[in-house]
């Protein structure tokens, strides 16, 4: 399970302890990201590189591969890249075209709060209230706060700066020569735009036997909007391809 920009693996937390009374469930940091480690290099394959390099010592022989937003990119580029390993596909409201920037205010956000000269979480989040409005969405960055060690001051979790430098890395269309001919469901929110009726000529193209399925009183965040109906989503996918 790989999660979106700004987030962690604890995104996860709810759908992926109901998941792991039935399947074997491993939820990663990406890189850049919560506890995993920062690197200058930054984009949708080395991520999905990173993957695949844990699935040996994690002694995973193949997966069903389900990603949200940024973590659905690099869930399709895996699917391309590694279909040996390559049980099945789930993106969650993401289609493999290329997406326009719209993060720049978040990175505004964040990069305004003066981290030093804060003794209390709640100074952070009331920083950041300041330009961010939307309540869920400060809730959704202050997961990344982390203290510093000698109990002064916090620091975010990810690497804020080269996730900005390289944000168009994770923009561009994902593209390859040779389809993934696996099961692939397209899992989209009914209140979101990222996925449109139009957007299945990209779909099938890359992965011919996918279908789209719409959880109608979801957003872009469908396993915080309806985490009941996702994870049957989830669950009613894994029990067709078994």
């Amino acid at each position: 399970m790989l999660h979106g920009l700004f987030g962690t693996l604890d995104n996860w937390q709810t759908i992926a302890r109901k998941l792991g009374e039935h399947y074997r469930v491993t939820a990663f940091d990406l890189r850049n990201h919560g506890r995993s480690p920062h690197s200058n290099t930054f984009n949708v394959s080395i991520m999905a590189s990173d993957v695949y390099e844990m699935f040996g010592p994690l002694g995973i022989g193949s997966a069903v591969i389900i990603g949200h937003s940024m973590g659905a990119k690099v869930a399709m580029y895996f699917a391309l890249a590694y279909p040996a390993v390559t049980d099945g596909l789930i993106s969650m409201d993401m289609a493999p075209k290329e997406y326009k920037r719209g993060h720049d205010d978040i990175f505004d956000a964040l990069e305004g709060v003066d981290l030093d000269s804060m003794s209390t979480r709640s100074e952070v989040e009331q920083a950041l209230s300041s330009t961010i409005k939307e309540d869920g969405t400060i809730q959704f960055l202050m997961k990344n706060l982390s203290r510093n060690s000698e109990g002064e001051g916090f620091h975010w979790k990810m690497n804020l700066p080269v996730l900005k430098k390289n944000y168009d890395e994770i923009t561009y269309e994902v593209k390859s020569d040779t389809p993934y001919y696996g099961p692939a469901l397209f899992l989209r929110g009914g209140k979101s735009k990222y996925v449109k009726n139009e957007d299945m000529a990209y779909i099938k193209a890359l992965y011919p036997y996918a279908h789209l399925e719409t959880l109608e009183d979801a957003g872009h965040w469908l396993h915080a909007d309806k985490p009941i109906e996702t994870y049957e989503a989830i669950v009613r996918f894994m029990e067709e391809i078994d």
